[in-house]
C-alpha cells in the first residue's frame, strides 16, 4: 500500500510541493504529540491518534467488569508462571505515529526487561485486547487494528460485552487472521503461552472466580 501511494505522488508534477506540505504537517503533529505527553495525567485515559488527542468517556459497568475479569486471569497466570507483565487500561503503547491505551495488554519476558518502574511510554505489546464501546468500535476495528497489525503485535482480541463474544486475531505473514469469533468454548492465547480459558469467564463473575482458583491450584 505504501509503495502504491509513493508511486501516485511521484506521478504528480507537484510532488515536491506535496512532500513539503506533508513534512510540515507531520512536524506540527510531532509538536502536538510532545505536548500530549506533557499534558496527560494518570487520572485520564487518553490516546493520540493521527494528530488528535482522544479523551475517553467513563465506561459502563459491563465494560469495566470484562476488563477486570480478563486482566486478573491473565495477570495471575502471568505472575504464577513468570511469563512477563500484564498492563491494564493506562499502559500507553507508543507506536510510530500513534499512542494507544489498550484495555488489557501483555508483554513477554523479553519486552518486560525493557520496562522500569517509571516507564510511561510502552513498546508494542505481544497481545492487545480492546473491549468495545459505541464510541470506540470504529477505531478498535479500524485504525487500531491496522496499526497493531503494522507494528507486529502478535495477537489482538476484540471483546464485545453486549453480544458477549470474543474475536481473536493472530498475526501470520504480517497480516491478522481471524482465528475465532465465539461466545462459548475456550480461547487459547498464542502470545501468552499456555493461557487457555472459557470465553464465558470474561463475562461471568462466578466462572471467573472458579477459573482463578484453578490457576492458583494448578
Amino acid at each position: 500500500m505504501t509503495d502504491t501511494i509513493v508511486e501516485k505522488i511521484m506521478e504528480m508534477p507537484s510532488a515536491p510541493k506535496v512532500l513539503d506540505s506533508l513534512r510540515h504537517a507531520l512536524e506540527e503533529e510531532r509538536c502536538r504529540r510532545e505536548q500530549f505527553y506533557k499534558d496527560i495525567t494518570p487520572s485520564e485515559k487518553a490516546e493520540f491518534i493521527n494528530g488528535e488527542v482522544i479523551i475517553h468517556s467513563p465506561a459502563k459497568k459491563r465494560h469495566t467488569d470484562a476488563v477486570k475479569y480478563l486482566s486478573r486471569l491473565m495477570g495471575l497466570f502471568c505472575d504464577k508462571f513468570d511469563l512477563g507483565w500484564v498492563g491494564i487500561e493506562k499502559a500507553l503503547i507508543r507506536l510510530t505515529r500513534n499512542d494507544y491505551e489498550p484495555d488489557v495488554c501483555y508483554f513477554d519476558n523479553e519486552k518486560t526487561k525493557e520496562l522500569e518502574d517509571n516507564t510511561m511510554l510502552f513498546p508494542a505489546a505481544n497481545l492487545a485486547i480492546e473491549v468495545l464501546s459505541p464510541s470506540t468500535e470504529h477505531r478498535d476495528r479500524g485504525i487500531k487494528y491496522q496499526d497493531y497489525e503494522e507494528h507486529g503485535i502478535e495477537e489482538y482480541w476484540i471483546v464485545d460485552t453486549t453480544e458477549k463474544t470474543v474475536e481473536q486475531y493472530h498475526l501470520r505473514n504480517g497480516k491478522y487472521e481471524l482465528i475465532l469469533k465465539a461466545s462459548d468454548g475456550e480461547i487459547a492465547s498464542f502470545a501468552l503461552k499456555g493461557f487457555t480459558i472459557p470465553i464465558k469467564a470474561i463475562f461471568d463473575k462466578e466462572l471467573n472466580v472458579k477459573v482463578l482458583t484453578e490457576i492458583v491450584t494448578s
